[in-house]
């Protein structure tokens, strides 16, 4: 019996310490806990600039094969990492799952989709290029507008508030979740439960 093709999940972010509490590394907070829950851990794959974890969502044979990647380049080039192991891992695109922040989206909201537009966002358009296709999934988490005339490009390279930051964990863990629907429910099903609020 041949496998089934596993999900490549890639959480969006920027590697160094410097960067580590950014809003544009929320993609990272949620490939973290991703691992966290199925227990694994990251390790510095042989064919990818990027950490990445194998796991399985629940126990069992049938139970679906994740790969967690949080890629080791920066941002607008995180597609070379991603595109090298939907390639070794021999991923179809409609399993990919890009995890990023959005600053479209209220902060702390969820939006899920297939294909469309990179608004901006250098990790998606590097995707997207490496990839030679819109079609894969994006988990976007809202983190919102910046304040008053800040540069949008500063506004996601600095840390969350302190009022943000008291329901980050929470925000995280909805997100968690939201991408652990679309692997055991598909799309359509994830949507109707994480748009609704």
């Amino acid at each position: 019996m041949e496998q089934a093709a596993p999900w490549l999940i890639v959480g969006l972010g920027n590697p160094g310490t410097q960067y580590a509490g950014n809003r544009h590394n929320v993609g990272f907070f949620i490939a973290d806990l991703l691992a966290e829950r199925t227990r694994v851990k990251f390790g510095r794959h042989r064919k990818a600039v990027a950490d990445v974890a194998e796991a399985r969502l629940g126990v069992g044979v049938d139970a679906p094969r994740l790969i967690l990647v949080k890629p080791l380049t920066f941002m607008n080039l995180s597609g070379g990492p991603a595109a090298a192991l939907s390639q070794f891992y021999k991923v179809p695109a409609e399993q990919i799952i890009a995890v990023h922040d959005e600053l479209d989206i209220p902060y702390g909201q969820l939006r899920l989709k297939v294909g469309g537009g990179e608004g901006g966002h250098n990790g998606l358009r590097s995707m997207t290029k490496s990839l030679a296709t819109k079609e894969y999934v994006r988990v976007r988490f809202g983190v919102g507008r910046p304040p008053g005339r800040q540069d949008p490009a500063d506004f996601v390279l600095s840390d969350f508030s302190t009022a943000e930051r008291k329901e980050l964990e929470f925000l995280v863990d909805r997100a968690a979740d939201a991408v652990e629907a679309v692997v055991k429910g598909g799309l359509a099903a994830a949507q109707q439960t994480y748009h609704t609020a």
